[in-house]
């Protein structure tokens, strides 16, 4: 087995993209880390997120270590710059998303039980994680199931992995003829 070159990478991202219809949307609710801002927003322009909700305390776009992580794929991204949470959901709500805050919390149901389609995935600071005013504005809220020594994931690296559960989803009930 050899690695693609560039011809073939095209290829196989152009099929994925075929098969990808659903809508992703994302709000960074105070994620103060540029390295993590910046982390998502490379992330979400891999996955094809409509629109990105950046509120609160959020580190902002041209912040370096934001610049430098997200590498200049934020020019792929719809991104909004709105005072705060209670604006994005509405926003997100009224845009058609299904609004999914993802949180360690005690009625939070495992990410994978959701069914995600037209999903606007809400994250929250690094320490603190969503308020109990903004959980309380999600449609539902989720987490990612860890069965490790470790209790939770860098902001980055569940929004990563959230939105891959998003796809995968997708692409799961395209190949087996379910319809959403």
């Amino acid at each position: 087995m050899k690695q693609l070159d560039g011809t073939g990478l095209k290829r196989l991202h152009r099929e994925w993209r075929r098969r990808t219809t659903a809508r992703l949307a994302l709000v960074l609710d105070s994620v103060q880390s540029p390295f993590n801002v910046g982390s998502i927003v490379r992330t979400a322009a891999a996955y094809r997120v409509e629109h990105i909700w950046s509120c609160g305390a959020t580190a902002p776009l041209d912040a370096s270590g934001v610049r430098k992580t997200a590498m200049g794929t934020e020019r792929y991204l719809t991104i909004d710059v709105v005072e705060n949470v209670a604006a994005a959901i509405t926003a997100a709500r009224d845009d058609g998303f299904l609004v999914i805050g993802l949180e360690l919390a005690g009625d939070a149901r495992p990410l994978h039980e959701l069914t995600l389609h037209d999903t606007c995935l809400v994250v929250g600071h690094e320490d603190h994680g969503l308020s109990a005013a903004t959980l309380a504005r999600c449609d539902e809220v989720a987490y990612v199931p860890l069965v490790g020594k470790v209790g939770s994931l860098n902001v980055a690296v569940a929004t990563a992995t959230a939105l891959y559960e998003a796809r995968r989803q997708e692409w799961t009930r395209e190949s087996t003829g379910d319809a959403t």
